[in-house]
């Protein structure tokens, strides 16, 4: 017998001393449960600015105007017109770790690609540029992907809105 046989067979000689059938499939089962559940945790959305398949022809149109092709599901004012820009938020304010999803696309290499909405929070409202595109919005009884809702609950500055960002995460095919 090999020493990796002796070791193998010690061990399993010592935990079926030590340990009843019942007792080992419990443990079993809860390592079963663990490993299925994990990947439904949540994840940090702050890689979202270093995702891979984000359009690279260039992009055309004003990012200050609500006809932007980011803009297509965003609802609130736009960052660009307060001190930030499409993706970034001002300074002064931070993004809300909790955002809303919406798919657009791009006029310049005709792909859908999937948006990332973030509320910035912590100063009052910008009060600029207000832009409210609704497309395929949907009933807040799926809020992942509703722009009725203040996103800025996750935030360490509360509830005060100040602008949305438009991220893109990749593409949508």
């Amino acid at each position: 017998m090999t020493r990796f046989d002796r070791i193998a067979e010690k061990m399993a000689r010592r935990a079926a001393r030590s340990m009843s059938r019942r007792s080992f499939f419990g443990r079993l089962g809860s390592f079963a449960t663990v490993a299925t559940i994990t990947p439904l945790l949540p994840v940090a959305r702050a890689a979202a600015e270093r995702a891979p398949n984000k359009p690279q022809d260039g992009e055309t149109g004003d990012p200050q105007s609500c006809d932007y092709w980011r803009y297509c599901a965003i609802d609130g004012f736009l960052c660009s017109c307060c001190g930030g820009s499409a993706s970034s938020c001002p300074p002064g304010t931070e993004p809300s770790p909790i955002t809303w999803v919406g798919t657009c696309r791009n006029p310049v290499d005709g792909r859908n690609y999937i948006i990332s909405y973030n509320d910035c929070c912590g100063k009052s409202a910008c009060g600029r540029c207000e832009c409210s595109r609704n497309e395929d919005d949907t009933p807040v009884y799926q809020p992942s992907t509703s722009n009725d809702i203040n996103w800025c609950l996750g935030t360490q500055s509360g509830v005060v809105y100040n602008c949305s960002t438009s991220v893109v995460l990749g593409a949508a095919d």
